[in-house]
């Protein structure tokens, strides 16, 4: 089994985020983001999978010069295939897709999802995306992640880790709402 989990995953790419509007998958990913460290600049999703790389193409394409980061899950990207080409053809800039794979979906009991028979990486290669890796450790993660981050985009980094087992982040403790406003206001916006 994969020594690394979502957590591990969330805590290598923070550090490289700074400045990044960063969207966050539904679940142990938005909770963890949250966990690990939280910033205005941040949207974790409540509900609504498989939507944080639409959300992240939004603000990618209506502010070309902000840096966008969407740590999302196998599961969402599953549920959404479709953003892939849509953000290869778009080409921003600065987008960097961090996808985790866990092979299930963890909020709702680790049923298994299809990602092992169905290459996510392979499939953002082949839709355009500008660089596209996979790592399995935490070596190779921690510098994937600092060479994808600062490279012209889109990119795309799947890290395969274990599903999740033991204690689990806490829940976001703020409203959807807060949360828009928070971001809206970060990006130079109005809430």
């Amino acid at each position: 089994m994969n020594a690394l989990t979502t957590k591990d995953a969330v805590e290598a790419a923070m550090p490289a985020l700074d400045g990044y509007a960063v969207v966050c998958a539904n679940g142990f990913i938005s909770r963890w983001a949250c966990s690990v460290r939280d910033r205005p600049s941040h949207f974790y999703m409540i509900g609504s999978m498989g939507l944080a790389s639409s959300i992240g193409l939004g603000i990618a394409i209506a502010q070309p010069d902000q840096p966008v980061a969407v740590l999302d899950g196998d599961g969402n990207v599953l549920m959404n295939l479709g953003t892939l080409p849509m953000i290869a053809v778009s080409k921003p800039k600065r987008f960097f897709h961090l996808v985790i794979d866990n092979g299930v979906y963890a909020s709702t009991g680790n049923q298994p999802t299809i990602s092992p028979e169905v290459p996510l990486d392979e499939i953002a290669a082949a839709a355009g995306y500008a660089r596209v890796a996979r790592v399995r450790d935490r070596a190779s993660l921690d510098a994937r992640v600092a060479e994808f981050a600062g490279a012209e985009g889109p990119s795309l980094l799947l890290v395969e880790t274990a599903p999740e087992s033991g204690p689990s982040a806490p829940r976001i403790p703020f409203t959807p709402q807060e949360m828009t406003a928070r971001m809206r206001a970060a990006l130079g916006g109005t809430a």
